[in-house]
């Protein structure tokens, strides 16, 4: 059973606040589970082998671009999202694959709600807006997405006079 979260991680609609930010957790990328990765996903040579990647602009054996949004996607899920009233999301608006990531990086997520709406089509459900920022262990942004996400109101009523979608 997954244990709860503190009570200032949002878990419902209600809770997001615009602009707020909250750490997710962190994750390090082993070289095995990138190639692992690429040979199922994204068999490039830059992502498979070591001596091949050192011909290719990146220079040496990275994660495909992909694997680091599963990654970012992971962190999320194990930071708050299991355990939240999410109910799924209609996208990814924006990914950008900022830096490499090599194996041996730490990489940590935060989430920051950009906007938070209703939606009358869906009584009791709203959509947060928000940027997944994804940094390596040097501060550096490896990947960010923007990601409109689908969570329960806890009170419905609380949306009364929020911003509702036409």
């Amino acid at each position: 059973m997954l244990e709860a979260l503190p009570a200032s991680v949002p878990t419902h609609w209600d809770d997001f606040v615009e602009g707020a930010t909250m750490a997710l957790g962190s994750r390090t990328v082993t070289r095995d589970e990138i190639v692992r990765y690429a040979a199922s996903f994204d068999p490039q040579p830059l992502h498979l082998d070591e001596e091949a990647a050192k011909s290719t602009m990146v220079g040496r054996l990275c994660a495909s671009g992909w694997h680091t949004c599963s990654i970012a996607m992971r962190i999320m899920a194990d930071g708050f999202l299991t355990r939240a009233e999410g109910l799924g999301s209609p996208g990814i608006t924006d990914a950008r694959f900022l830096k490499p990531v090599f194996p041996g990086d730490t990489l940590s997520a935060t989430f920051r709600t950009l906007s938070k709406r209703t939606l009358r089509s869906r009584p009791g459900v709203g959509l947060v807006e928000a940027e997944l920022t994804l940094t390596n262990q040097a501060g550096e942004t490896v990947l960010t997405w923007i990601c409109p996400q689908l969570f329960r109101m806890r009170n419905a009523g609380a949306a009364v006079g929020a911003e509702a979608e036409p």
